[in-house]
């Protein structure tokens, strides 16, 4: 086989790979806290995290195989962030399970009934993302307050975060996750017994969903938001970026059908890759276009991979020193914070409704059993109709 052939296939899995260690290892951590938040304990959040895992290969490998585009799919990491805010809730794992299942079957609907995309489409880009940046807040604050508690193990993440970010910004969350991780290792091997306490084959265990108000709108509503505005919708125009006309029902129909699957086993949410998907449709997947498609089908089967070690990653997770993980899940999403809020606040016609719409996020108000995410989208659209509107 010359160089040049072997060139042609080797651009694309390389950069599928890369695509798949990038999304994994910039916000396993963010998935975990979300789930944990919700009521998951540790053998719960494993399972979870390998049903997106699962769900989100097999999801991308038939999109891309089907349609010959590099189509890749992520977990929701806004929507685990929503996750952790949503914490403290008067409900229970079972009854975030079945929330998870209400937004999957509403992603789902979004490409059987296009009406419902154009409803999702309705809704103000500036108070969605003012939304997400409200609930992204706390989270992203945890770096820095674990920063005066345990400086010891937050350090030295800060550090390598900030020098990788001055010179290849995109490995900045993953070099920062990885001595993360590496901590932990040291941290669970010190331990005396934690080696043999520690269970680190991957497994799924089945949960029984349960419905309830609080849980729907607290949960299934602004998940399902988040995931479309911040995640489908943006992960969509970078693919047509690229020249990619990506089909829009069977993507989410896909990913819809892949979320309601996996949240039997604990999955929150799947989507199309965003920020990650540029890595397989641009042109570190090779000179031609047309065989781009391969990295989507390499991403998918990297994750696979990956999955195989997620039972050791959520059992070092949990043993490590408290608050480390939560600090470098924030440290992950401070990007997102800040692309959000830079979105959500640059329109000064439109930014009472976006400031009373994050703050109102931010403040983790619960009112009648419903969580801050939904009342922020209801004051802020209150406020853009009675106020904004009429200026």
């Amino acid at each position: 086989m010359s160089s040049v052939s072997t060139s042609r296939w080797s651009q694309p899995i390389l950069a599928g790979v890369i695509t798949a260690l990038v999304g994994y290892l910039s916000s396993f951590a963010v998935v975990l806290s979300g789930l944990q938040a919700v009521g998951a304990n540790q053998a719960q959040a494993a399972s979870g995290l390998l049903a997106l895992i699962l769900t989100q290969a097999v999801c991308g490998v038939v999109l891309s195989w089907i349609t010959r585009m590099p189509i890749t799919t992520a977990w929701s990491t806004p929507g685990a962030a929503l996750l952790v805010g949503a914490g403290g809730a008067q409900f229970g794992w079972n009854e975030a399970v079945g929330a998870f299942l209400v937004s999957g079957a509403l992603i789902m609907l979004t490409g059987l009934i296009p009406p419902l995309g154009r409803l999702i489409a309705a809704i103000p880009e500036k108070i969605a993302q003012a939304m997400l940046a409200g609930v992204l807040l706390q989270l992203c604050l945890v770096p820095f307050t674990a920063l005066g508690t345990i400086p010891q193990f937050v350090g030295p993440v800060l550090v390598v975060w900030l020098v990788v970010l001055a010179f290849a910004p995109r490995w900045s969350v993953p070099a920062a996750m990885a001595v993360a991780l590496g901590i932990a290792v040291v941290s669970v091997a010190m331990k005396d017994d934690a080696a043999g306490s520690l269970t680190l084959l991957p497994h799924l265990e089945w949960v029984v969903p349960q419905f309830s108000w609080e849980a729907i709108t607290g949960i299934a509503l602004p998940l399902f938001i988040v995931t479309m505005a911040s995640q489908n919708v943006p992960g969509m125009a970078v693919l047509k970026s690229f020249g990619y006309n990506a089909p829009w029902s069977a993507s989410m129909i896909a990913t819809g059908a892949g979320s309601v699957a996996g949240s039997f086993a604990g999955g929150h949410a799947i989507n199309l890759a965003a920020i990650s998907a540029a890595l397989a449709a641009g042109d570190e997947a090779g000179p031609d276009p047309a065989r781009r498609w391969i990295a989507g089908v390499s991403s998918g089967v990297s994750y696979i991979l990956l999955g195989l070690v997620s039972g050791a990653i959520v059992a070092i997770s949990a043993g490590s020193p408290e608050g480390l993980i939560p600090a470098a899940a924030g440290l992950a999403l401070l990007g997102t914070l800040g692309s959000s809020a830079a979105s959500a606040f640059s329109d000064p016609q439109q930014r009472l409704s976006a400031l009373l719409t994050f703050l109102i996020a931010a403040s983790g108000l619960t009112v009648a059993g419903l969580g801050a995410a939904f009342w922020a989208l209801v004051g802020g659209l209150v406020v853009r109709m009675l106020i904004e509107r009429r200026v």
